[in-house]
């Protein structure tokens, strides 16, 4: 059973400057709850026990707060009879820990090196989840991302990674996967709509296997690229990983995916979110 997850939360967040300035971008509200808090719920609720969050060194982390106890808000409720409430205010469940890693902006930029440090930090050796925590997949009354993944893998040296159905006019917008008797066979960044292999794109929601794992960490080491030269992407071990013998399995899912990284996605999530509740 996998139990662990990691969640890169780092970053400035310059895509959605000024308003990134003072509220993190995985903290930006979808509804009632901010944007990575819906990752978060769906681990916890397939199983996981462990989150890793990958966070920026700046003080005060709106993340930690999020998710830390806020015994003074909870004695507010009790005294003003407002116990009902307090269910509310728990953002973590009794027996869910989530470990802390500090990433610095200034270092090396990319998919890749939040996942590279946690495994290193905590000298991870088992399939984990990974989840970035700026957006999410939806999916009402459907099964979730995280439980879809888990379900795809029969044992500790499978890895897998979720594609979203999108209709074959999108495909030219995103990273689209090549598959070949369920598993998959490479990325292809923004293809034209008559070259595309498949309608399924990538929304960096994966298990990773200790294999794939171990070259993510290689990667990162062995490369040195410049600040303004290259980020060090996660695809770029993942093909390494397939090319070497690696199998990845995809998961298709029905789910819309949800992404706060612009205005319109962001807008567009929260229509989504709180129409459905309607």
């Amino acid at each position: 059973m996998i139990t662990k997850a990691i969640i890169p939360v780092a970053g400035w967040g310059t895509r959605r400057l000024p308003i990134t300035k003072v509220i993190e971008k995985s903290m930006l509200p979808v509804g009632n709850r901010p944007l990575v808090d819906y990752s978060v719920q769906e681990l916890i609720e397939a199983g996981v026990t462990d989150i890793y969050m990958v966070i920026s060194n700046v003080e005060p982390c709106q993340v930690r707060e999020f998710y830390n106890e806020n015994l003074a808000l909870n004695q507010y409720l009790i005294d003003r009879g407002k116990k009902d409430r307090l269910e509310l205010a728990q953002t973590l469940p009794e027996g869910v820990t989530i470990h802390y890693t500090t990433q610095d902006p200034a270092g090396k930029y990319g998919t890749a090196v939040p996942i590279a440090m946690v495994v290193e930090e905590y000298s991870i050796d088992e399939p984990v989840l990974v989840f970035m925590g700026d957006d999410f997949v939806w999916n009402p009354g459907g099964p979730s991302s995280a439980r879809s993944l888990i379900e795809s893998v029969k044992n500790d040296s499978d890895s897998a990674i979720l594609g979203v159905k999108v209709a074959s006019s999108e495909v030219d917008k995103y990273g689209v996967l090549s598959v070949k008797n369920d598993n998959l066979t490479g990325i292809v960044e923004k293809p034209d709509t008559e070259d595309a292999p498949s309608n399924l794109i990538s929304v960096s929601k994966y298990i990773m296997s200790p294999a794939l794992l171990d070259e993510i960490v290689k990667y990162v080491h062995d490369n040195d690229f410049g600040p303004q030269d290259q980020e060090y992407m996660v695809t770029d071990p993942i093909d390494t990983y397939i090319k070497n013998g690696g199998s990845m399995r995809v998961v298709a899912t029905d789910g819309e995916y949800l992404d706060g990284g612009s205005v319109e996605g962001w807008l567009h999530a929260n229509n989504v979110v709180c129409g459905s509740k309607k």
